[in-house]
């Protein structure tokens, strides 16, 4: 054999090579898709204080586990202690202050039982120099004064009830349903709420990351001092849209960890996410945006779909956030599954090189 004869057949044999790698390409991308696009995440929770002040302890270390109700730092007590203090006060003064009510309430009380005896004395003495008057005993102005002291008598007693309704009406309810008992334990509520928010806790399991708090450093509240990392892991992995025409939640995969190389763990499709943020549209007063793109043919759009390990949970949950794996989706047909397999498993052989 020439070798150009043999030039053109190392041709040929290209050109069938080719051929069959760029079919089976589109073969696969639909029947048998697989993505490098995957990583685990962990939840992240922010930690931010609910109130102001001088952090003065810093009870834990960077990537130290911790549960929730851990304390993970302090802040300065001394203002909220005094608040406290004096929500204290205000109660105790709130409580003297509805003694001093109910002491004057007896009082009125006790002021008007005398004003209705004077105004029976004086009803009585009008009777009689009315009579008298007409028996002609005593004079007309005698009998006039006689029924001003009895006017005045319920003018005196119509005053003291007034008094004692608006006595009644600031003395309120009794008990703790007395408003400003109520006012005043609601004050000391929220100063106890806040004499506890000085010890600011984890709200989940997780290990603190990233941990830059010292001492001395201001706290403001809503603002995030450190974050923990939740134990719970979530593997995503982005695929091109036709990828996903056969797939839907409940259908098996393959995965395969950088982290782990050689290694192929069974995994199957949770859910489908809603959306991606090329999909969202924000309601900012300004006109639509349209795409535009120089391609004749525009990149694929991608979706995002969530895995599950059912056999390896842990395993998932102790890796890091953000470690990378490959994930090939396997068809119902058990060829499919089985060639699915081999090319996931070539994948996780190519993870020792690279």
């Amino acid at each position: 054999m020439t070798p150009d004869q043999k030039f053109a057949r190392y041709v040929k044999v290209s050109l069938v090579g080719f051929i069959v790698v760029f079919f089976y390409y589109i073969v696969a991308d639909v029947w048998l898709p697989v993505t490098p696009q995957a990583r685990v995440y962990h939840p992240v929770v922010q930690i931010s204080p609910q109130i102001n002040g001088r952090v003065t302890d810093v009870l834990v270390s960077n990537n130290q586990t911790v549960k929730a109700g851990d304390v993970l730092f302090e802040i300065d007590k001394n203002t909220y202690q005094l608040a406290l203090e004096q929500a204290q006060l205000a109660l105790d003064d709130a409580k003297l202050q509805n003694k001093r009510l109910d002491t004057n309430v007896k009082a009125l009380e006790a002021q008007i039982s005398a004003a209705n005896a004077k105004l029976h004395e004086q009803q009585l003495l009008k009777k009689r120099g009315e009579t008298l008057y007409k028996q002609n005993s005593i004079s007309e102005q005698e009998l006039e004064s006689i029924r001003a002291n009895f006017a005045a008598s319920q003018s005196n007693l119509a005053a003291f009830e007034a008094q004692l309704a608006e006595a009644v009406l600031a003395r309120g309810d009794s008990g703790q349903d007395n408003l400003a008992l109520r006012h005043a334990a609601n004050q000391l509520a929220q100063a106890e709420l806040n004499l506890s928010y000085t010890q600011v806790r984890a709200l989940s399991d997780g290990v603190v990351a990233n941990l830059q708090l010292l001492e001395g450093s201001y706290a403001v509240a809503g603002k995030p001092l450190l974050a923990v990392v939740a134990k719970k892991a979530d593997l995503v992995a982005d695929f091109r849209e036709k990828s996903l025409l056969n797939m839907q939640p409940g259908s098996l995969a393959k995965v395969v960890f950088d982290s782990r190389p050689g290694e192929v763990f069974d995994a199957k499709i949770e859910t489908f996410e809603a959306g991606v943020s090329d999909g969202q549209l924000s309601a900012n007063g300004l006109l639509s945006t349209t795409e535009t793109s120089n391609r004749w043919v525009r990149d694929a759009q991608r979706q995002r779909i969530h895995l599950v390990l059912p056999n390896n949970t842990q395993l998932i949950n102790n890796m890091p956030s953000g470690a990378r794996a490959t994930v090939q989706l396997l068809p119902q047909s058990a060829l499919g599954q089985w060639l699915g397999t081999v090319q996931i498993r070539f994948i996780s052989w190519l993870h020792y090189i690279y």
